[in-house]
């Protein structure tokens, strides 16, 4: 079974696309479905997404301090900086 239909590719690729049909001896029509295919198994067998693999890492902060509210300690002191220096330039 097939099906016929319209696809609209981008100009970029589809100048890849018929240059590989060339360099593979491959018609433009054989070259889009086996690519598909080769696209819709990956998807399949790993589900598309690349491994992603984090290390930990020793930051040396001392136990206690709180790592998610770095961001507010850091708004904190810019606030009572801003403050200062208003205060100064009265």
């Amino acid at each position: 079974m097939f099906m016929r239909t319209t696809l609209t590719i981008d100009d970029d690729l589809a100048a890849i696309m018929e240059r590989e049909g060339r360099r593979k001896g491959l018609t433009f029509k054989e070259l889009v479905n086996s690519t598909l295919r080769r696209g819709l198994e990956r998807e399949e067998i790993g589900g598309g997404r690349a491994v992603v693999k984090t290390r930990p890492h020793a930051f040396g902060f001392k136990g206690g301090i709180d790592l998610d509210k770095l961001n507010q300690l850091v708004d904190e002191l810019e606030a009572e900086e801003f403050s200062k220096k208003n205060r100064d330039s009265s």
